[in-house]
């Protein structure tokens, strides 16, 4: 996608912030057309990290969200204030990246589980099938053998059709092999103990059997399917090349990492240190995985703070030069409010309209009531801490409280929420700074 197509759908979702989404689109744009070069130019061209700085609640993570989802790249999200410095007790900032590669693999097997999903139906159908029917013996004539065709064809019909669901049948439990998926373990000590879970379960040979529905043994031979039919060596090497040159690493709360000068004295004694080993992981180095090393040199990095306590210049000199490109959201005021609870393709509203509707209750908004709700939200903002457009989802569960209580009174009625309900149920709160600090 160009980088007016990339805003263009970001705009479906997210109000303003024109800034952010421009930088983001362009960042990934310039990874596309590295791709497109050869040669040693191509490994030249770094990517151009991002720092965002802007308060909770204004789109930072969503934006990054919403474009890895787009794009079917593996992205994850991950708090900077959880790591720990090497050498203390906690999490190493290179588990990250096994997080990343973790996500790559499930990405690249589902996809390849949508490429394969005829094949995987056929083996589960020939083995439900075959437990519904008894077999044929060795011996039979032709006649018998074309009967039991087709039998079985027959029997496929139903299944496919539903009709067997309810059958209960026998089948063979795959054995339970344990993966171990704990990314915040060496990979050495991650491998031994997968040999130790493969060896006890080489040892229990005897195979688990249980009687169950059709309808649940589908499920469970959906994933025995999947195992046996999928390539996993050519998905691990896939789900590898992905990470190492599409994937994406948020790296939220990077502010809490920062030293600020005015907290000089009581600071976490690794908050230097996660930085320090951040930057060799930011600029390009080499991380072992379970699955074999990864290199972070074209993965690109988006870190984003709010920066209340400290500022981006009280990060080390060497890792604000890892991230070139600076990018400030803004906050919301009233309009942005409002637009966010119309806007979007899903917005809030029509997420509660639509909840409501499973209860048959039709929900609506009178428009000087959704200007109100912006209005309060705004308020309670100003008021208290500011927390963004997630004040929005506190503000419209206070006003919807009792129609969601009692939706059933409701049934197969309208119910319309105007201005005045709004402030009956919010003027108190409101205007108490008490009360909107407890309940908003």
């Amino acid at each position: 996608m160009t980088p007016k197509e990339i805003v263009a759908y970001l705009d479906e979702y997210i109000i303003g912030q024109k800034d952010a989404k421009k930088s983001i689109a362009l960042a990934l744009r310039t990874r596309y057309r590295r791709m497109q070069l050869e040669g040693e130019l191509q490994h030249e061209i770094m990517p151009k990290n991002i720092l965002m700085i802007g308060s909770t609640g204004v789109g930072k993570t969503e934006i990054s969200r919403r474009l890895a989802k787009m794009m079917g790249v593996p992205f994850i999200k991950v708090e900077a204030s959880k790591f720990t410095e090497v050498g203390f007790v906690g999490r190493d900032v290179e588990s990250m990246v096994r997080d990343l590669v973790m996500s790559s693999i499930a990405l690249v097997k589902e996809e390849q589980k949508e490429a394969n999903e005829d094949a995987i139906k056929e083996y589960v159908l020939d083995k439900i099938v075959e437990k519904l029917l008894p077999p044929l013996p060795p011996l039979s004539s032709e006649s018998k053998k074309a009967e039991y065709a087709t039998s079985r064809e027959r029997m496929r019909e139903r299944v496919i059709n539903g009709e067997m669901n309810d059958k209960v049948i026998e089948i063979d439990l795959p054995k339970g092999n344990l993966e171990f998926n704990d990314t915040g373990m060496p990979p050495e000590m991650a491998k031994m103990q997968e040999s130790f879970s493969k060896m006890f379960a080489s040892l229990n040979k005897k195979e688990s059997k249980k009687e169950m529905k059709v309808s649940d043994a589908i499920r469970i031979l959906d994933a025995e399917a999947a195992e046996a039919l999928l390539d996993m060596d050519a998905i691990r090497s896939e789900a590898l090349r992905r990470a190492e040159d599409g994937g994406i690493i948020f790296l939220d709360e990077i502010d809490k990492i920062a030293v600020s000068s005015k907290s000089q004295g009581r600071n976490d004694p690794s908050k230097e240190g996660v930085q320090r080993d951040l930057l060799p992981i930011v600029e390009g180095s080499s991380i072992s995985t379970k699955y074999g090393p990864v290199k972070t040199d074209h993965i690109l990095f988006i870190a984003a703070g709010a920066f209340h306590l400290s500022k981006p210049s009280d990060l080390i000199p060497e890792l604000q030069g890892r991230f070139p490109l600076r990018v400030e959201l803004q906050s919301l005021d009233e309009a942005a409010l409002y637009a966010i609870l119309t806007q979007p393709k899903h917005s809030l509203l029509k997420q509660y309209q639509a909840l409501l509707a499973v209860e048959n209750v039709t929900l609506e908004f009178e428009e000087e009531a959704i200007r109100a709700i912006a209005a309060m939200a705004q308020q309670a903002n100003e008021k208290t801490e500011d927390i963004g457009a997630r004040r929005l989802h506190t503000i419209l569960e206070k006003v919807l409280e009792e129609i969601s209580f009692d939706a059933e009174s409701y049934s197969a009625q309208t119910y319309t929420v105007t201005k005045e309900m709004v402030h009956e149920k919010l003027d108190i709160v409101i205007e108490n700074e008490d009360l909107s600090r407890y309940i908003l």
